[in-house]
């Protein structure tokens, strides 16, 4: 299927995005904008804001909608990551850091230690940082949730991926829109003065009321900020596109989102979890709450 023309995108390049990829690779961090092979890095490199992937690169689910590599990670968390990415954040001066992972199911905690850790470290670094952490569902142990959720992340977010019609097809078995429901209010719950966070992508088969439903159950969750974007095939492995949604269809739903009661709306073909978190209006929202 050919992309139509709003999904075009000049590569990445200019003095910025050099600067960054040679700072993240002199460090030695990763980030999901190379990994997942995102269309916005150069983008959102150049507005202060950086996704750093942790946990190492290797996820044990097969979500079918995904490029990070599946499979049996066979190292244990590095201690020192939480160190080196606070040090990419600072070198970066970054204003707005997002901390997400690949799944790790070996882990007796799926990494939640870890994830804290690297948030305590990044705040240590540079105390008037915005930090989102983009999480696992931690196969939905509380006591997990609640290290992350506790650890001094300003944003706590978890992706439902996609609506619940479609759970079973786009995400891996041990996924479901229930325990990801539940992680959200769990974030809410223990974080009342965070903001909580979601991403659905759209293209993958799903019709208007079914994303209508899931963003009824996510505002019902007491969701604050909702993200939709256009799904893109990454290989011939993974799920083809069912067809790509226009800017206008993408402008209607963030409206209907915003009717809901969604206090942050992103949408837009190109729009990714994190895209331009910085310029999305997280801080003012967040100083409304203090």
């Amino acid at each position: 299927m050919t992309r139509p023309s709003w999904l075009k995108v000049k590569l990445p390049g200019g003095g910025r995005y050099h600067d960054v990829r040679h700072h993240l690779s002199r460090l030695d961090v990763h980030t999901v904008c190379e990994e997942a092979h995102c269309p916005n890095a150069a983008e959102c490199w150049g507005g202060g804001t950086a996704t750093f992937i942790i946990l190492g690169d290797t996820c044990t689910r097969g979500c079918r909608f995904c490029a990070v590599h599946t499979g049996h990670p066979t190292a244990p968390p590095d201690p020192d990551e939480p160190r080196r990415v606070a040090r990419a954040a600072a070198a970066l001066q970054l204003r707005y850091v997002v901390l997400t992972s690949v799944d790790r199911d070996d882990l007796s905690d799926g990494g939640a230690t870890h994830f804290a850790r690297t948030v305590q470290a990044v705040r240590e670094r540079i105390p008037r940082v915005i930090v989102e952490v983009l999480t696992p569902d931690f196969g939905g142990d509380e006591e997990a949730i609640a290290t992350v959720a506790l650890a001094g992340a300003q944003v706590l977010g978890h992706n439902l991926e996609t609506v619940r019609q479609l759970t079973a097809r786009v995400r891996d078995r041990r996924c479901s829109a229930d325990r990801s429901l539940q992680v959200l209010r769990t974030f809410r719950r223990l974080q009342p003065g965070a903001l909580t966070k979601s991403s659905l992508l759209l293209g993958l088969g799903e019709t208007p009321d079914q994303v209508r439903q899931t963003l009824q159950e996510l505002r019902q969750a007491n969701v604050d900020w909702v993200t939709l974007g256009q799904y893109l095939q990454p290989t011939r492995e993974h799920l083809p596109v069912a067809r790509f949604v226009t800017p206008a269809e993408f402008e209607e739903l963030g409206q209907q989102a915003r009717e809901l009661g969604f206090p942050l709306v992103t949408a837009g073909p190109l729009v990714r979890s994190s895209y331009r978190a910085a310029e999305q209006g997280a801080a003012e929202l967040l100083a409304r709450r203090a």
